[in-house]
């Protein structure tokens, strides 16, 4: 079975992965990093056809350049600087960086190495390509999609309704059915309804005239881990610091979590609480972090309803009503919606990721608030790693 191409503009990437590269591009082009790919779906077998198919689009994305247009559009947008963009014009994904292979179980493995400006890039694509390469091979891809289809009509309904108050993001495309359906879906929420405010995927807000929104993952505070001089424990403070450097307050949302949001309180200072215009959740118990987010812009004498809280952890519709409803009498609240917009059919959604683990031939690690999501091949160093967070989080009781 031999699939169209489905990575066809190298905008059809999260706003972030800009954001986070122009920060390595300026500060950081002596890092290398390693990425490592991972379904967490215990029953999903890939298959050989399955293998070939995915390492064809590889070949086809490594064929991709950005056009005048789409630079052009990069320029535009406000904090994205002229010499990052005319870097992309000479910047390509290079497939020697990425290794595709399989086990005789069915195991899928895929291996992206190479500098960092340049191997950061990949994740988004690879993981629409696995996406759209399993549910077109391994289902029947249009029972799929009119299930997608009948969902979507009720979504609708129901933000139109008066059942859904709030305004989101669509934040898809890692883990979309298909290009073509997420195209299908962001443009119905942006012109059906009054609820969605914008998209990360770049492509797609460039082809509707929508807002590309986005700030920053967890990949980018654990590649200070691998940077010699900066202590473990204090990688958010270098992260934040680069990135205000960087940005001069605009494109300010910080995301908490990557070593735990008890330590980031530590160096969410007075100062950088006044430098962020808010905070961005992704594991461990929305509310338990909503209100200790709350409560530290308080201790500062800072009025959390001048701050933005975005919850962006496995949403659905009725978990981010039930947020809303709880947080939005006391500060201001966003949230960015991703499968449950542009995978949500009759079958299971893949929960795949593609993870950096290495930072210079150095392990490094996202701890997060929910204890499962930890991914490290090294055991020794994530344990170094926790001790390290303990350590300082004792010492500055």
């Amino acid at each position: 079975m031999k699939l169209n191409p489905i990575v066809v503009s190298l905008l059809d990437t999260d706003l972030y992965k800009f954001n986070m590269d122009q920060v390595i591009f300026h500060k950081h082009t002596d890092l290398c990093g390693q990425y490592y790919f991972k379904c967490r779906n215990n029953d999903v077998v890939f298959t050989k056809e399955m293998a070939d198919e995915i390492s064809a689009q590889v070949d086809h994305l490594c064929t991709l350049r950005f056009t005048d247009d789409e630079l052009d559009y990069l320029r535009s947008i406000r904090f994205i600087k002229n010499d990052y963009v005319e870097f992309l014009r000479l910047w390509h994904p290079i497939r020697d960086y990425v290794d595709i292979s399989l086990s005789e179980n069915g195991e899928l493995s895929i291996v992206v190495d190479g500098p960092l400006f340049s191997a950061m890039q990949f994740e988004i694509y690879l993981l629409e390509i696995v996406n759209e390469v399993y549910f077109r091979m391994a289902h029947d891809y249009e029972k799929l999609l009119n299930s997608a289809k009948e969902k979507l009509d009720k979504k609708i309904e129901a933000l139109n309704d008066g059942t859904y108050t709030f305004k989101f993001a669509e934040f898809g495309c890692r883990r979309r059915l298909s290009r073509e359906w997420e195209e299908v879906v962001v443009r119905r929420l942006a012109t059906e309804t009054d609820k969605c405010v914008g998209t990360s995927n770049v492509y797609i807000a460039k082809k509707f005239n929508l807002t590309p929104i986005g700030t920053y993952a967890h990949e980018f505070v654990q590649m200070y881990q691998g940077i010699d001089s900066i202590p473990l424990a204090y990688t958010n403070h270098f992260a934040m610091k680069d990135w205000y450097d960087e940005y001069n307050g605009d494109n300010g949302t910080a995301l908490t979590d990557t070593v735990t949001t008890d330590l980031f309180l530590k160096d969410f200072s007075r100062s950088m609480v006044n430098n962020y215009t808010g905070v961005r959740h992704d594991s461990g118990d929305p509310f338990v972090w909503g209100e200790k987010m709350i409560e530290h812009y308080k201790s500062f004498g800072v009025d959390p309803k001048t701050k933005l809280l975005l919850f962006s952890d496995s949403l659905d519709f009725d978990r981010a009503q039930a947020l809303y409803d709880y947080f939005c009498d006391k500060t201001k609240v966003s949230f960015g919606i991703g499968t449950f917009c542009s995978n949500d059919t009759c079958e299971q959604a893949l929960n795949i990721v593609i993870k950096l683990q290495y930072v210079n031939g150095r392990p490094v690690a996202k701890l997060s608030d929910t204890p499962s999501k930890a991914m490290c091949r090294d055991a020794e160093y994530l344990d170094y790693l926790k001790r390290s967070v303990d350590f300082r989080l004792n010492r500055e009781k």
